[in-house]
């Protein structure tokens, strides 16, 4: 299998950690899509990353599409989501919303890049739903001691910290780590994980 997309992008990089605790092979081709997009669109007509190639040329778009997909290569007791309820929806309503800040963070960032003169209630929109979500966050994993969320590594555990350093390298100042300690705590401890520093690229403006 192919992926596509820099390690710097949170979608990207959650992929590729699933991947490797998965002991899926794969091959990694860093394209970026501004200053590689026509290698991108070729693969994937919406000019997204990340992008999975199938090892039948298919391919697989949007990194939840990938996470499911990858789930069904493993036996059910290896699945990085919890298979049993109510942890399962527990699990996909931390990954939403962990995806979600994510989302607000990248359109802030564009919206910043990419106009002259950034819309200050658009701003000042994302900035607020940045914060609020953060906010609950924090206070779902202050409510569960232990190292991860859910008693063992899951793909909520990783959407949330690729997310926040993603966040965090992409808008300096933007999130204050002592306004959320339970979630600060939570990332530190996934950041020192091997699989964790092994995928990993500090963040690149596009050029």
């Amino acid at each position: 299998m192919i992926l596509i997309g820099q390690y710097d992008s949170s979608y990207v990089r959650r992929v590729a950690i699933a991947m490797r605790l998965y002991d899926l092979p794969f091959e990694h081709r860093p394209w970026s899509v501004f200053g590689e997009g026509e290698k991108v669109q070729a693969v994937n007509p919406l000019m997204r990353v990340p992008t999975l190639v199938l090892d039948d040329g298919d391919v697989v778009a949007d990194s939840n599409s990938i996470l499911d997909y990858l789930d069904g290569l493993v036996p059910a007791e290896r699945r990085l989501l919890p298979q049993a309820e109510p942890e399962r929806r527990r699990a996909l309503k931390v990954m939403t919303f962990a995806t979600g800040f994510a989302d607000k963070g990248v359109s802030l960032f564009y919206e910043r890049y990419l106009h002259e003169t950034p819309s200050a209630y658009f701003v000042e929109r994302c900035r607020s739903q940045i914060s609020t979500v953060l906010a609950a966050l924090d206070a779902e994993r202050a409510a569960r001691p232990g190292d991860t969320w859910f008693g063992r590594i899951t793909h909520a555990d990783i959407a949330v910290a690729c997310a926040w350093r993603h966040m965090s390298e992409a808008h300096p100042g933007l999130i204050d780590p002592a306004a959320y300690p339970a979630l600060t705590a939570h990332c530190a401890g996934m950041e020192v994980l091997p699989v964790f520093r092994e995928i990993s690229q500090p963040f690149i403006a596009p050029a």
